[in-house]
């Protein structure tokens, strides 16, 4: 099994992550309900098995909960991969939610860069502003050596247009780590 499990702890958020890339129990709590549902999505759509649980101070707002758990999941997500050895490592999909389509691709490459476009058409669903979307990707990205490209095509709802782009890079990442071959995929023999 490809698992892994991190913690971590600043003044700002106490935040542990356990995910499994070939599935297993969902069990998300950060505090924002709007930001569970969509890790919740990422997990289910990515066939992902996944714990997080976070404590942050959203006394200030959602910024750094939000944040902390893209690096934290990042990592995680990262060091469950392992040498990235026996992967397809790439992934595309775009998906429909609504009036609402989203794009993503990505790359396991270990060259973690982002691409993102969005236009939310509200600034906040429940407690979570939808600005922090990009710093949740970016954070993602980052901390999992990936390169991630994701657009919101359209929309009206940001609630559509945001679940639409968490489903859409969760479909992409789930291509990405699927079994091919039993080497690195890539033609200098290593990323």
């Amino acid at each position: 099994m490809r698992n892994a499990n991190l913690h971590r702890k600043t003044l700002e958020t106490d935040v542990s992550v356990g995910i499994c890339l070939d599935g297993g129990e969902k069990d998300i709590s950060t505090g924002i309900g709007f930001f569970d549902h969509m890790l919740n999505s990422f997990a289910v759509h990515g066939g992902f098995g996944m714990k997080v649980t976070v404590k942050g101070d959203l006394n200030v707002d959602c910024h750094h909960t939000v944040e902390d758990t893209g690096i934290v999941l990042g990592k995680a997500f990262e060091a469950a991969l392992g040498d990235r050895a026996g992967i397809k490592r790439f992934g595309s999909c775009t998906i429909p939610m609504d009036e609402s389509l989203a794009f993503a691709s990505v790359d396991i490459s270990g060259r973690p860069f982002l691409v993102f476009s969005a236009d939310f058409k509200q600034e906040k669903v429940g407690s979570y502003d939808t600005c922090m979307t990009e710093e949740f990707m970016r954070a993602f990205a980052v901390n999992a050596g990936v390169t991630l490209h994701t657009k919101v095509l359209y929309g009206v709802n940001a609630h559509h247009e945001t679940e639409a782009m968490f489903k859409a890079v969760a479909h992409a990442l789930r291509d990405a780590v699927a079994p091919y071959g039993k080497s690195v995929l890539s033609a200098k023999g290593s990323l």
